[in-house]
């Protein structure tokens, strides 16, 4: 009995179809690894959100001071609107607002700012929130 290359192809082609279709699909699925696993994206996912709420917070406690009330009632601003429009910015603006606000309290707690300067900063970053919350 002999082959001739046709044989021999059909029965190649036969071999590794069987071969690929025996085989479970999930196994060759597993063995690329996963970037990230879902345990990390949930932890990254916490992980932002807690970072946001202390940003928020820091910014909001700032603007509710005594001080950061009658320094936007001076610039004629509402202070209330200011502080709804804190919780509208998304995420990398109020990293930096409340980045500029810890900069700010830790000037003026080591002398570095004086009330004047602190009440211009003040009505500056209300400014900032009022014109990035217009723009969306």
């Amino acid at each position: 009995m002999q082959l001739d290359m046709k044989q021999l192809c059909r029965m190649a082609t036969a071999f590794v179809l069987a071969a690929v279709f025996a085989l479970p699909q999930n196994l060759l699925a597993e063995g690329a690894a996963h970037l990230v696993s879902p345990w990390e994206l949930q932890q990254a996912a916490v992980q932002a959100s807690a970072v946001r709420q202390q940003n928020l917070e820091q910014v909001q406690q700032f603007l509710w001071s005594e001080k950061a009330d009658k320094a936007l009632r001076s610039a004629h601003m509402n202070p209330q609107q200011v502080k709804n429009a804190v919780a509208t910015l998304d995420d990398a603006e109020l990293t930096q607002l409340a980045w500029r606000v810890n900069k700010v309290q830790v000037d003026f707690a080591a002398g570095t700012l004086s009330d004047r300067d602190l009440i211009i900063i003040l009505v500056a970053i209300a400014a900032l929130i009022l014109i990035i919350v217009a723009v969306r």
